[in-house]
């Protein structure tokens, strides 16, 4: 590969940029576009190696173990710039053509600090399906939906501050067996002429049960809430191809600061979560259902490291800290939106009067007034 990340229009020398309408590289300076395979010879070659599948042996208890994620970069990464935010401390992504930015958690300016190093390639990105001018206009519907969000939110400007950044994830597959044991009761009750009765049967329920997981997302960025990017859940894997550094052309790609490791206990979290949900579903006929213990074993753990679309605006309103999320690829929308409390004030005053002018007309019509 080129140096500068050379992603160059062959025809007119101009900075090519990913276009997510036609999924093609495009030239904005001559209006050429070109398939993502014709660039792939300017990417040094990939490494195609898999991980290890070998699984582990079912051991009592709860048992996770995972084989390792992501790839070298192969010298990629001497192309790439690393931009840090001296207000948060966030780190960003970019080629070398990036331009001065601003932080998309804080919003304050960023300045570069030198190559991308020490850091794996994602095994896969999910390109960007729904360009800027889909984000705005998500976010503007979305505002517009709030009657009392203040209209500083409404502006063009703050709508200009949505940025598309590409966000890490590590991704996980396993096979697991797990079995829970529950307490169950049934009641019944009749009665007589005298008495009522309540008769409680209780049951030792046991559930076992061996299961497939794909592609479990846990974000590994401390700066992005698990609870923002669960909400904007699910991400379609099928859309994922496997990761060419052309595809962060006019993005930007969030530094993983969280590690695979460090990710597997929610990894843990989610698969125990549903083993145990789906396994529970099985047990009716019962009035109650208490689980007493359980116990999950993974087998064939593997972990993925990859980049997806996420569209984000962070600001900033009378000193509070708000986020607004848009998945890149499917457009589900979330954030919270701050209360106008002088438009809040303006409704209660309307509803003041209004009830006051009820009370005077009562108060006519009784003859009180």
């Amino acid at each position: 590969m080129s140096n500068l990340l050379d992603y160059k229009c062959p025809n007119c020398g101009g900075a090519l940029q990913f276009d997510t309408a036609t999924q093609k590289m495009a030239c904005p300076f001559c209006g050429s576009s070109f398939e993502m395979s014709q660039l792939q010879a300017k990417d040094d070659v990939l490494n195609q190696q898999q991980p290890d599948y070998g699984a582990p042996a079912p051991q009592q208890g709860d048992e996770f173990n995972w084989n390792p994620a992501g790839q070298d970069w192969n010298g990629e990464d001497a192309n790439m710039s690393v931009f840090v935010c001296n207000s948060c401390g966030g780190e960003i992504v970019g080629d070398m053509n990036t331009a001065a930015t601003s932080c998309p958690y804080c919003g304050n300016p960023v300045v570069m600090s030198g190559r991308l190093s020490g850091m794996l390639k994602p095994n896969y990105v999910i390109p960007f399906q729904l360009d800027k001018k889909a984000a705005k206009a998500r976010l503007k519907e979305y505002v517009n939906s709030k009657k009392f969000a203040p209209s500083t939110f409404k502006s063009e400007n703050k709508l200009e501050e949505i940025k598309g950044i590409y966000v890490p994830f590590w991704l996980f597959d396993s096979q697991i067996n797990a079995d829970v044991h529950y307490e169950a009761t049934r009641t019944r009750s009749w009665s007589d002429k005298n008495y009522r009765y309540t008769e409680t049967s209780y049951f030792d329920v046991y559930r076992a049960g061996n299961m497939a997981f794909a592609n479990i997302p846990v974000d590994g960025s401390s700066k992005m809430p698990d609870d923002l990017m669960e909400s904007i859940e699910p991400f379609d894997f099928n859309g994922a191809v496997d990761f060419q550094t052309a595809y962060l052309a006019g993005y930007l790609a969030d530094k993983y600061d969280v590690d695979m490791q460090a990710s597997i206990p929610r990894a843990n979290e989610r698969i125990k979560n549903s083993a145990e949900a789906v396994l529970q579903a099985t047990v009716d006929g019962y009035t109650s259902v208490t689980p007493k213990a359980s116990y999950v074993r993974l087998l064939n753990g593997v972990s993925k490291y990859a980049l997806y679309p996420v569209w984000l605006l962070n600001t900033t309103y009378k000193g509070e800290k708000y986020t607004f999320a848009m998945n890149g690829q499917t457009g589900k929308f979330v954030g919270n939106i701050p209360v106008d409390k002088g438009k809040l004030a303006g409704l209660f005053a309307g509803i003041t009067v209004a009830g006051t002018g009820v009370v005077f007309l009562l108060g006519r019509l009784l003859g009180l007034i």
